[in-house]
């Protein structure tokens, strides 16, 4: 890594103070099991909770406070800062304020503690660890990238960091940290607008309350008198159960076009478009990342705001806020028939834990679900078209600034990987770098 910043080992570091000697977790017969996690109690934090810089501990596993206390180390407190060491490698985050008085990590994570903030920024210490010449060599020490690769504490103490003087290193972090706000921001933001359109979808056609309303009487709650009078009154019977008057059962393999994508990772070239495979979806471009610069027909790229559905692994759906990819096989390009995208999208959103549970009683490492599948994941579909377009009237503007904030974040991140290893090395100065970051954020 080029730069006229002192250098020293991690070793130095902690030898002098500066940092705490790094730790990771439990190994061997003390590590916490499948069977031990809980619904709630003390976040279990592993490589894949480690999210575009912050630590998910919302969706991760909990193990109870008493077990914690019989563990060893592992113990990760708010503003540590963490990396990823095996398999799922080179993934980082800061630990910001949480609920509980620590985290519990597993082997696959190292937290770095910051002891003098007068000699270390630990925003700064994340954003190194960020930038690209710090991930190669990481990568390179780790062995390269494959599933079996590791970098034990032993082998970490020897890793240089660059220290400049500390002003540096917070105003790195303050400019570097504006984009990082605006991309939080963004997130918090659609995670309301994620809920609230996803309540009206549900409201509307999977709980049926202006129906239910009406068969007792009451104006639907929080509906206009037009729309209110498109649903009927009552409910009529199906094979699917009782469903509202006139609507009809069908399948989610009736609303779209769904096309497997292909073999790209055999023969990349390394260069060209990025292949989607299930780790793209979920955290997007990363050490592992396979580029191929073959030629593909449209219905196997990925534009952005395509709608992909993972039929294997994590089963979801996402929409595409990338530039344009080669899609993976294992992953269906969802194109709607005569529905607005959005109907699309939570429809399958329903019906995922029905595709879950198949793919749970599958005899493989990676359960999965066939195109068959489709037409057995049922819903009810209203006759009136009207409906599809009263809810599209509010549906469609929260989907597409949901959208828009993903492609913001998408492009704000570009920027700020752009600029990192620019102001590491000292080849940007600051003042540059913060008025570009005012033009963009």
């Amino acid at each position: 890594m080029s730069s006229d910043w002192p250098s020293f080992s991690v070793d130095q570091l902690s030898q002098a103070g500066i940092i705490d000697r790094p730790m990771d977790g439990n190994h061997g017969e003390l590590h916490p099991k499948t069977s031990d996690f809980v619904p709630y109690g003390i976040p279990f934090i592993m490589a894949s909770d480690l999210v575009s810089g912050r630590v998910d501990t919302e969706h991760c596993a909990h193990i109870t406070k008493e077990q914690a206390a019989t563990l060893r180390k592992g113990f990760a407190k708010t503003g540590d800062v963490l990396i990823s060491h095996k398999a799922t490698i080179g993934r980082t985050a800061i630990v910001d304020e949480i609920k509980t008085e620590f985290l519990v990590l597993t082997p696959q994570v190292t937290y770095y503690r910051v002891v003098d903030n007068k000699k270390l920024d630990r925003h700064y210490l994340k954003y190194y660890f960020d930038s690209q010449g710090f991930q190669d060599l990481f990568k390179a020490w780790a062995g390269g990238g494959s599933t079996r690769s590791y970098l034990g504490i032993t082998a970490q103490l020897k890793l240089p960091i660059n220290l400049p003087p500390i002003e540096y290193q917070k105003a790195v972090s303050e400019t570097l940290g504006a984009l990082d706000d605006k991309i939080e921001n963004n997130r918090r933001m659609n995670h309301t607008l994620e809920t609230t359109a996803q309540a009206i979808f549900k409201s509307w056609f999977v709980d049926f309350d202006p129906v239910t309303a009406k068969a007792a009487g009451r104006k639907p709650f929080g509906m206009d008198d037009q729309a209110a009078e498109l649903f009927p009154s009552h409910f009529a019977d199906s094979e699917w159960g009782p469903i509202p008057d006139g609507w009809w059962v069908g399948s989610v393999a009736l609303l779209a076009k769904y096309v497997n994508g292909k073999n790209f990772t055999k023969g990349a070239s390394g260069s060209g478009k990025m292949v989607i495979r299930i780790a793209e979806l979920n955290s997007g471009p990363g050490m592992s990342t396979v580029y191929n610069d073959v030629q593909a027909d449209c219905e196997n790229i990925a534009y952005p705001g395509d709608l992909l559905f993972s039929r294997s692994g994590s089963l979801d759906v996402y929409r595409w806020h990338r530039d344009e990819a080669l899609i993976n096989q294992h992953i269906f390009k969802v194109t709607p028939s005569r529905f607005p995208q959005w109907f699309v999208y939570y429809q399958l959103r329903e019906a995922m834990p029905f595709f879950q549970g198949i793919a749970a009683d599958k005899a493989t490492t990676m359960g999965h679900i066939k195109r068959e599948h489709l037409a057995q994941a049922q819903t009810s579909i209203p006759s009136d078209d009207a409906i599809i377009k009263a809810a599209d009237n509010l549906i469609t503007p929260i989907y597409e600034l949901i959208y828009a904030n993903e492609r913001e974040s998408f492009i704000l991140m570009s920027v700020r990987n752009v600029l990192l290893p620019r102001l590491l090395s000292g080849e940007l100065r600051i003042p540059q770098a913060e008025k570009l970051v005012d033009e963009v954020a």
